[in-house]
């Protein structure tokens, strides 16, 4: 039962510790669900950024660059960090996390596809310019080319405008702390799961490797892009962070 405040409608302070130990309760119950994996947000503890990689923390870098969010996000940068994000699933538009407070809160934001017309100004933009699906999930790519796909006006990230939030929690805020703990959750995942990022866009990165063909004309030869080639198990596990035989 929680406990509420003497002089407030919310409920009283509650020690991280004891937060997360409620949680891990509730989600070792919810795992026994059957189809149900949890997969909680594990910044290390002497990392100085929530994200350490060129995808994850342009995603970052992004979500502080609205002012909408500022007064919001210091809190939920303390929630991931202290392991409060103790469920993040991305599937496509959507983002779902179990976030540890008071009680387990529920949250989910949904985000509008990439419109058509702007994907295909990515594809122009990018046109030659990437020669592998590893080189574009590594974040390898040319500072350019990496500018073109992480700008506020012409990038993959979405805007505020783009994002529809909700929390179980008894906060009336657009964006609680929760909320936002979810929200930086998708930066530290995306230093594993780089792919991701298209996945909740709604996008196939592999078009921006096969627009390289058009780069230079109908009547130049045409260079093959490697994104043709499959990646080998040492590529594969680098970058999706998986075991091959």
């Amino acid at each position: 039962m929680a406990r509420w405040g003497r002089y407030s409608g919310f409920p009283a302070y509650v020690p991280v510790a004891e937060r997360k130990e409620r949680a891990a309760k509730a989600v070792a119950k919810l795992a026994k669900k059957k189809g149900f994996v949890p997969a909680p947000v594990i910044i290390e503890p002497k990392s100085k950024t929530i994200a350490s990689t060129a995808w994850g923390k342009a995603w970052c870098t992004n979500l502080e660059s609205y002012s909408d969010y500022e007064n919001r996000l210091p809190r939920g940068r303390t929630y991931v960090r202290n392991g409060s994000v103790v469920d993040l699933q991305i599937s496509a538009g959507r983002v779902t996390a179990r976030v540890s407070g008071t009680s387990l809160y529920t949250v989910e934001i949904d985000i509008v596809a990439t419109p058509a017309a702007h994907w295909k100004r990515l594809q122009k933009s990018c046109a030659g310019q990437i020669d592998s699906l590893v080189e574009l999930l590594r974040g390898t790519i040319s500072s350019a080319i990496m500018n073109v796909m992480t700008s506020r006006e012409s990038g993959l990230f979405p805007a505020p405008s783009h994002i529809a939030m909700d929390c179980s929690c008894p906060d009336g805020a657009t964006m609680c702390k929760h909320v936002a703990a979810a929200l930086y959750g998708v930066g530290a995942r995306l230093d594993h799961n780089p792919e991701l990022l298209f996945t909740l866009r709604r996008v196939d990165p592999t078009d921006l490797i096969a627009s390289a063909a058009t780069k230079a004309g109908p009547n130049a030869k045409k260079k093959k892009p490697r994104a043709a080639k499959a990646m080998d198990s040492a590529e594969m596990a680098d970058v999706f962070g998986i075991d091959l035989e």
